[in-house]
């Protein structure tokens, strides 16, 4: 619940389990942690509330924020038009955009048309602007839409499918972790459908709104924010 402008309040913060590095779940702990976590709680420090973060599935994060279960979203959720109409973003944290991965052996070429997946199957995340980008693409293969980007690049190493289109820099992520020895990022396929991270909140909070952004402008200012982007090996 927001409370009275200048007190100390804590504030429910919905995360996804499975955006790592940005929002995961720590098997060890049993809590969310991330970049966009430890961003969130240091916004708090400085704007007077406490980060309670919640564990959140992506397609419930807005839903959540609008009917007031959550106050804020902290994740890998880049600011889009679409999404400004129903919610308030910060200014932005982090630039953000696709990738296509792929099986090592595969020797395709693709390119930003996605034509060379003509005759195969394309996965992609449900409630993703990247799923839209899709849909409008034409002579494209077919599309299979999966709840999280860890069950698309399953599939990819799998075989079940043979390209994965979602979050960069999540699937960088975990191909740096070892977590899928067969796959790889594609190397010719450019991004184009880039827009930066930010957090966001109900449009009726314009107080709340100014004390992230100025806590964010303190943060980039001083390097704390570089500093947490380097800590999850994101510079």
């Amino acid at each position: 619940m927001i409370g009275l402008p200048g007190l100390a309040e804590t504030l429910k913060v919905g995360s996804t389990p499975t955006g790592v590095p940005f929002t995961f779940l720590d098997v060890k702990s049993g809590q969310v942690t991330g970049m966009m976590v430890d961003v969130v709680k240091a916004v708090g420090e400085k704007a007077g509330f406490t980060a309670e973060v919640k564990s959140t599935d992506w397609v419930s994060l807005i839903p959540a924020l609008t009917s007031g279960r959550i106050d804020i979203i902290s994740a890998a959720m880049s600011i889009t038009d679409a999404r400004k109409k129903v919610v308030d973003f910060s200014d932005p944290i982090f630039p953000y955009g696709e990738g296509l991965v792929m099986r090592k052996d595969d020797p395709t070429q693709y390119t930003q048309s996605l034509k060379e997946t003509a005759g195969k199957t394309i996965g992609v995340q449900q409630g993703t602007r990247y799923l839209d980008d899709l849909k409008a693409m034409s002579g494209i293969g077919t599309i299979k839409v999966y709840e999280n980007i860890a069950d698309i690049m399953r599939d990819v190493q799998l075989g079940r499918i043979a390209v994965g289109f979602a979050d960069q820099p999540i699937m960088a992520y975990q191909i740096g972790q070892g977590k899928f020895p067969d796959l790889q990022m594609s190397k010719s396929y450019k991004q184009q459908f880039v827009a930066p991270l930010g957090l966001a909140i109900n449009k009726d909070h314009p107080e709340l709104l100014a004390r992230i952004n100025k806590a964010l402008a303190e943060m980039k200012q001083s390097g704390e924010l570089d500093a947490l982007i380097a800590k999850w090996n994101l510079d």
